[in-house]
């Protein structure tokens, strides 16, 4: 007697396996759902205000002339002279700390990615300016080292001179005579541990058996570090330049903190316009219409940082 078989099992209609592989995703992203809408509360309704204001002529100065204006403060915003300028201070000042930064981070993720006594704390000591507050840092760069009567600075300068028989040295107020070298500085300081730390993670993601074959085949470290090691932190270099420019581009605490923008608007960057625009000029509509020029200028950076990062993520997979 032979035993019964199960009937096949059949599959279920497309549109049934559609219905259920769609339940199944909204149930995955349904935790999801608060964070989206708290997301949604926090920074978008908030940037569609401001759409809204950038299309009126708002001065609270004068609350009954308010009007709509469509896109003439966008036209403002391209065609002032002052705001030319901040966009100019913004190049100078972005290129400056991010360019600067990347290459003393990539020195110092080159000494770091080699065996030492003491390597832990030196990595330490070296991300702790990272972890400074930007208004704290701001406040110890113009105080404790640019001040022309206490500063580090000078009481180097003094002490090289007496060593050389001089009374003393010269006084030099760095922040009046130098001042957008004094913001890049300390912003540099600040940024070059970020540097350091994407760069060492590309430097430890090396594949050893590579390195390995270039030394048996007599490579000389130049050699290696030109043809090797460069174009694998390419993509590294990349993402640490769009992401410290998405950072340093909207920087206001330095410029605020050390120089407020002068002498003579020379470290005067697009952040800091929009906040004389808004707090000592009192047009909310030039204000808002600006700043919703530098989020799009964000977007477009952060697109390609984005597009930086899934790169990086598919090589690693593919590895």
């Amino acid at each position: 007697m032979t035993a019964l078989s199960a009937p096949p099992k059949t599959a279920p209609p497309p549109g049934l396996r559609r219905a259920s592989t769609g339940v199944s995703k909204w149930k995955r992203r349904f935790p999801l759902l608060p964070a989206l809408v708290f997301t949604i509360v926090v920074t978008q309704l908030p940037f569609v205000a401001t759409l809204v204001i950038s299309t009126f002529q708002w001065n609270i100065l004068k609350p009954g002339e308010r009007r709509f204006t469509g896109l003439s403060n966008f036209a403002f915003v391209f065609t002032d002279e002052r705001l030319r300028t901040a966009v100019l201070n913004t190049i100078v000042l972005t290129s400056s700390v991010v360019l600067v930064s990347v290459v003393l981070g990539l020195g110092l993720a080159l000494l770091l990615d080699r065996r030492f006594i003491g390597r832990g704390l030196a990595r330490t000591m070296l991300i702790a300016p990272f972890l400074v507050m930007p208004v704290a840092a701001a406040l110890l760069w113009k105080h404790a080292i640019y001040n022309p009567d206490y500063g580090l600075l000078n009481g180097i300068l003094n002490a090289v001179y007496r060593l050389f028989g001089a009374d003393n040295g010269p006084t030099i107020d760095w922040v009046s005579s130098y001042p957008m070298p004094a913001v890049v500085v300390s912003l540099v300081w600040q940024w070059t541990p970020f540097m350091m730390l994407i760069l060492l993670a590309g430097l430890q993601a090396q594949p050893g058996d590579v390195l390995e074959a270039a030394r048996v085949d007599g490579a000389s470290a130049m050699a290696t570090f030109r043809h090797i090691t460069l174009p694998h932190l390419r993509q590294y270099i990349e993402l640490g330049c769009l992401l410290g420019t998405i950072y340093v581009v909207q920087t206001f605490d330095a410029v605020y903190t050390i120089t407020q923008g002068g002498p003579g608007s020379r470290t005067t960057n697009l952040p800091y316009e929009i906040y004389l625009t808004m707090f000592r000029k009192y047009e909310y509509g030039q204000a808002a219409a600006a700043g919703v020029v530098v989020v799009f200028g964000s977007i477009v950076i952060a697109t390609f940082a984005l597009r930086t990062i899934a790169s990086l993520f598919r090589e690693e997979v593919s590895r």
